[in-house]
């Protein structure tokens, strides 16, 4: 099936200006479909090509207008492409470059969606060949549903996209990342790359930690204490609203708290020494100090803004 090609439907093009020939979108899942469909919509690529693992998935994407049509080998999706998007588990990364990279002309950037950077920016761009440019970037937006067929090009619009520049990225190459981002409907952000790693790992990761552990210990309660228990018709809408992101990809999480783990341990620390005082103070019956803690809790939620996202 190597070099098969398959057109997608005509999509309706806006009038922009374009910023790349093609794109190869390594991963087409809902985080590379989307962004295909927006770069497709807006004219911002003359093609767009789909690389994946699983041939349904790349049909469906096809389908969908996310990707102008697939490849099996991703040699040959890399070789002509002006950008390449990374939209695999963080994980993969060192694998994919590893395979490829050589493939890539003289001029092309890499680019990536992963919910960690740090070492992964410093390893991508020693993977880079001369003349190929690497620009870290994370879009925080996401939905509990995996693959291309939750994707929708309305995904990124206000949502912040994170890019972490180094002494080493090529302006020109950054300037064209962070405009694509931009005709998302983003707001971009340029940060560190090891600083994404603290502020995500302590806004994304844990909270992500705390969802999963969790659902485990209601399962947990329930066959050990209350084997009648039915989580899902005794339980309200506080339950389903702070386990909502336990659904997303136990795959993708597992890579994010491993390359993260020094952050995200350091952090569920924290969170035990809080769980542990607010115990504390219903085992000794203390109506005040849970008030206090309840009340300091309440509002730094008040702080946080209205969109929903449930992405890293």
């Amino acid at each position: 099936m190597k070099g098969l090609r398959i057109e997608a439907p005509p999509q309706s093009r806006m009038n922009m200006a374009r910023l790349f020939t093609q794109v190869t979108i390594i991963g087409v899942g809902l985080i590379g479909g989307s962004l295909g469909m927006i770069l497709r919509r807006k004219g911002l690529a003359t093609q767009v090509i789909g690389v994946g693992r699983r041939v349904e998935n790349l049909k469906t994407a096809v389908e969908l207008g996310a990707i102008d049509r697939y490849v099996i080998d991703p040699k040959d999706g890399v070789r002509d492409a002006d950008l390449v998007v990374l939209a695999t588990p963080v994980d993969t990364y060192d694998r994919h470059l590893t395979e490829w990279a050589s493939c890539l002309k003289k001029g092309a950037i890499v680019t990536d969606v992963g919910s960690v950077k740090g070492v992964l920016v410093e390893q991508a761009e020693r993977a880079m060949p001369d003349g190929v440019h690497f620009v870290g970037a994370h879009p925080i937006a996401g939905k509990e549903k995996t693959g291309v067929a939750a994707g929708s090009d309305q995904l990124f619009a206000g949502a912040r996209c994170i890019l972490t520049p180094t002494k080493a990225t090529n302006p020109q190459a950054f300037e064209q990342v962070r405009t694509m981002w931009q005709e998302t409907g983003s707001v971009v952000l340029t940060m560190d790359a090891h600083l994404h790693d603290k502020i995500l790992g302590a806004v994304s990761h844990l909270p992500h930690v705390a969802a999963f552990a969790l659902i485990n210990a209601l399962a947990e309660i329930r066959d050990q204490h209350i084997p009648s228990l039915d989580l899902a018709s005794h339980s309200g809408g506080g339950l389903r609203d702070t386990t909502r992101i336990a659904a997303s990809s136990p795959e993708m999480w597992r890579d994010i708290f491993l390359w993260n783990r020094d952050n995200v341990v350091t952090f569920i620390e924290a969170y035990e020494r809080s769980l542990g005082q607010l115990k504390k103070l219903i085992q000794e019956g203390d109506a005040s100090g849970i008030e206090k803690e309840l009340e300091r809790a309440k509002q730094e939620r008040e702080k946080l803004p209205t969109r929903q996202t449930v992405s890293a």
